[in-house]
């Protein structure tokens, strides 16, 4: 846990890029990751972000896919 620390970033907010997805707490995550250039959003929770972070070259992976990922 604390290499994954060490690689975090505050991100600022700024473009609101709401409403894309059904869920606000997603939404929070996506506008994360799109303000703060992330290559991917790790998550369990695929079927619910569904397409719309491509749309931004946001990747979407499982969390074994971002570990097999890592390790590529």
């Amino acid at each position: 846990m604390n290499g994954f620390i060490t690689l975090l970033e505050p991100v600022e907010p700024y473009f609101l890029w709401r409403p894309r997805l059904p869920d606000a707490d997603d939404e929070m995550i996506l506008e994360a990751a799109v303000n703060g250039r992330a290559d991917g959003i790790v998550t369990f929770n695929l079927r619910d972000f569904g397409e719309v972070p491509g749309t931004f070259g946001v990747k979407l992976w499982n969390p074994s896919d971002a570990i097999q990922n890592i390790r590529q």
